[in-house]
């Protein structure tokens, strides 16, 4: 009887983020330059003489900017799910002619346009809330990879930003 040598299989090498966001340009790669990681931001830095977090007036002031979306999101959330499971139709779908193959392929492309598009609402949602666990925090408006404060504009805009517009330029790599 013959015994067959088993070795061991490598272990996965774990890519580094900046390996991860790595870009190929002309069979180069080239490596995007770190961003500077700031621990825990104070209340205002006397350093720099910048403040680097929201007052609480400023956060009261996102919340309701955050509420009002949330609402308006969880409305438009149902809105899609009851087209999907056709709750506002009364029936009638089976009782037409069954030669009417086209409309049926469309009918499907539609509820999957539908399921993506409540997909895509319900992370808005998610995303909405943890803006609201932020604020809860005090940590709301501070950017995640820079540690700086998001703009005001920006977080007025997008306000489940975490994210600086800096550091989001250099996510993307413009």
């Amino acid at each position: 009887m013959a015994t067959k040598k088993v070795t061991p299989k490598k272990a996965a090498v774990k890519k580094s983020p900046a390996r991860a966001v790595a870009k190929k340009t002309a069979g180069k790669t080239v490596q995007p330059k770190p961003l500077k990681e700031i621990s825990k931001p104070s209340k205002f830095n006397p350093n720099t003489g910048s403040k680097t977090r929201y007052n609480d007036s400023e956060l009261n002031e996102f919340r309701k900017i955050i509420l009002t979306k949330l609402d308006e999101a969880r409305r438009d959330y149902s809105l899609l799910v009851g087209q999907i499971s056709h709750s506002d139709e009364h029936g009638t779908d089976d009782t037409s002619p069954t030669f009417k193959l086209l409309e049926d392929g469309n009918d499907l492309l539609s509820k999957e346009e539908l399921g993506q598009l409540a997909q895509r609402q319900q992370k808005f949602i998610r995303n909405l809330e943890n803006a609201l666990v932020r604020i809860e925090n005090k940590t709301y408006g501070i950017c995640r990879v820079t540690g700086k404060l998001i703009d005001k504009d920006r977080l007025k805009a997008v306000p489940h930003a975490t994210l600086s517009y800096e550091a989001k330029v250099h996510r993307i790599g413009i």
